[in-house]
């Protein structure tokens, strides 16, 4: 195992890990962890500790009086900027990265591999290959965050689970895969969140639209009325941004749209 300074195509794929695994398992004997120490020759403890290097710069972390450990350096700062600044580039750089270096590892499920037409080769299947490693590591990193829940009714059946975009995919290319402008949603909160029949406030309670309220329906009356003023369970990491939430509320929110 080396000893040498991190170096940084290490850093990028450590952080890429730290976005997808929960706060809770930024620890040694996670076997992602393990993985990773090996692929890149450090021991699962000193990646561990990188980890929660990256967390003492997550303000979502210390913003709640939690805090990683002291020790980043600059080169880790400059690599959490440069995600930020650009998360596709950098998220395709990782996850092909990575995938040199392990031959055991694929980001395309079976099921979803049999959907794309055998001709589909060249341009075209990397161009498909790089929308499935982006769809991947946002909900990854997203259902993580939130603990693998529905951040408004509690649910927490994974396949009922969607990575929700605040900010719509096609309206803010930078921020497509951006956590930050993600909530972990049911899929019926996420086709009402998506429709604009939900939204939030700047302090994270839920929002009814009135055309929902006028529905005299059984489901809308015990599901999802009673959330109106429900503070949504907010992630350990990546909080949502209030510029994004301000911005589904003006663009998206059917009450909006009506006045």
């Amino acid at each position: 195992m080396t000893t040498s300074r991190w170096t940084k195509e290490q850093l990028k794929l450590a952080f890429y890990l730290y976005c997808q695994l929960p706060f809770g398992k930024l620890d040694m004997r996670t076997p992602e962890v393990i993985r990773l120490a090996k692929l890149i020759g450090r021991t699962p403890g000193a990646v561990a500790m990188k980890l929660s290097n990256f967390a003492s710069l997550d303000p979502a972390i210390i913003g709640t009086g939690r805090k990683g450990l002291d020790g980043a350096s600059n080169l880790d700062r400059e690599v959490w900027e440069e995600f930020h600044a650009d998360w596709e580039k950098l998220t395709v750089e990782c996850e092909l990265l990575r995938q040199n270096l392990d031959a055991d590892r694929s980001t395309v499920d079976e099921a979803d591999e049999q959907l794309v037409p055998e001709d589909f080769s060249g341009e075209t299947r990397k161009i498909i290959t790089e929308q499935r490693i982006k769809q991947n590591f946002f909900r990854r990193a997203v259902l993580s965050s939130y603990r693998g829940r529905c951040c408004m009714s509690g649910l927490s059946e994974s396949r009922l689970l969607i990575a929700s975009h605040i900010v719509p995919w096609s309206k803010d290319k930078a921020n497509r895969l951006n956590p930050s402008n993600g909530l972990c949603l049911s899929a019926i909160h996420d086709r009402a969140f998506d429709k604009g029949l939900l939204t939030l406030t700047d302090d994270f309670k839920i929002v009814v639209s009135e055309e929902l309220k006028r529905k005299k329906e059984p489901f809308v009356i015990e599901v999802l009325l009673p959330l109106e003023g429900r503070v949504i369970d907010l992630p350990e990491r990546f909080m949502p941004s209030v510029e994004f939430i301000s911005r589904h509320r003006a663009d998206l929110f059917v009450d909006n749209q009506t006045k």
